[in-house]
C-alpha cells in the first residue's frame, strides 16, 4: 500500500508540474502574440489607450483561467466618422484586440466592421472600410495563431446592450458612475475617454460622450475561465455615457451573458451574477 501511494503521489506531482509547464508554454504564446500587435500598433502610429492583462491580474487574485491579453488603441478620425452616424458606435470603440489561449490554442479575436454595422445600424460604407483596413493591417501577420473577428450571425440592433436613462447631464452621472464605481475594493479603474474633446480637436461636433473603462479582476477571472474570448468586450468594463436629445444622459453597457452566447453558445452563472452586479451598481447612480 506505501508503494502505491508513493507512487499515486509522484504521478500526481509529475501531472501537476507537466499541466503548471503547459500553462506557461500557453502563456508565452499569447505574450508573443500580443507584443506582435502592440508592434504594430506603434508602426501604425495608432494610439495606445490601454492594455490589460487578464490572467495575471487574476492570478494575484488568487484566480486561474487562461492566458489572455487585451489592448484598447485609437484612431480619433475613425472614432468621430463611425459616432457621427450614430452616437452609440461610441460603445465599440475605439479599436481593440484580444490575445488568448484557448484550450491549448492560441488565439487572437477583433471586432469587425460588420459587427459596428449590425449592432448600431451604421451604413457609411467609406468608414467602415477605413475601420476594417486598420484592423486587418495589424492581425494579417499573426500567422501561427487562429485570427478571427467576433461572431455576427445572431447580431441585431442593439445585440446584447443594456441601457439605463440618468437624471442627470454626462459630467455629472459620469462623476457618480466613478464613484460608485472606485467605491468597489475588488475593482480597478483604467480610465476614460472623452470622444467629444477627440474629435472637437479634429474640427468634428460631437454630442457629450465619454467611454469608462474599470474591471474587477477577481469575478471578471471566474467569468472568463472557460470562456476567454469575452474578454474583449467585457474584460475590462465598458460604459458608454452620451448626451440623450433632452441633455440628460444615457447610459449604456454590454450584457456579459449575451455576449458569452454569442462567443460559445452559452452562459453561465457568474456572467448572470456580474450582470445584476453592474446593474445595482450603475442604477442608483442615474437616479
Amino acid at each position: 500500500m506505501h508503494r502505491f501511494l508513493t507512487r499515486a503521489l509522484a504521478w500526481m506531482f509529475a501531472l501537476t508540474a507537466m499541466i503548471a509547464m503547459a500553462a506557461r508554454a500557453d502563456q508565452a504564446e499569447v505574450d508573443e502574440l500580443f507584443t506582435s500587435v502592440q508592434a504594430a500598433v506603434a508602426a501604425q502610429g495608432l494610439n495606445p489607450v490601454i492594455e490589460i492583462d487578464h490572467a495575471r491580474l487574476a492570478a494575484a487574485e488568487g484566480v486561474e483561467m487562461p492566458a489572455s491579453r487585451v489592448q484598447l488603441f485609437s484612431d480619433s478620425a475613425i472614432n468621430a466618422s463611425l459616432m457621427l452616424e450614430n452616437i452609440r458606435a461610441g460603445l465599440d470603440l475605439p479599436f481593440r484586440v484580444l490575445a488568448f489561449d484557448q484550450n491549448g490554442s492560441t488565439s487572437l479575436t477583433y471586432t469587425s466592421s460588420a459587427f459596428l454595422s449590425q449592432r448600431h445600424g451604421l451604413t457609411d460604407a467609406r468608414a467602415l472600410a477605413a475601420f476594417d483596413a486598420r484592423l486587418n493591417d495589424l492581425v494579417a501577420h499573426s500567422e501561427r495563431a487562429r485570427v478571427a473577428p467576433v461572431p455576427t450571425l445572431d447580431v441585431g440592433p442593439d445585440f446584447g446592450i443594456v441601457e439605463l436613462r440618468s437624471r442627470y447631464d454626462v459630467p455629472e452621472t459620469v462623476a457618480r458612475l466613478k464613484a460608485a464605481v472606485t467605491a468597489q475594493p475588488d475593482t480597478i479603474w483604467f480610465g476614460e475617454i472623452d470622444f467629444q474633446v477627440e474629435a472637437a480637436q479634429l474640427g468634428i461636433s460631437l454630442v457629450a460622450s465619454r467611454l469608462l473603462l474599470f474591471g474587477g479582476p477577481a469575478p471578471g477571472g471566474v467569468a472568463m475561465a472557460e470562456y476567454p474570448a469575452i474578454g474583449l468586450d467585457a474584460f475590462c468594463q465598458k460604459v458608454f455615457v452620451y448626451a440623450g436629445d433632452d441633455g440628460n444622459a444615457v447610459v449604456i453597457y454590454n450584457d456579459i451573458a449575451a455576449l458569452a452566447k454569442l462567443h460559445y453558445g452559452t452562459s453561465i452563472d457568474p456572467h448572470r451574477m456580474l450582470n445584476k452586479r453592474l446593474r445595482a451598481t450603475f442604477t442608483p447612480a442615474t437616479e
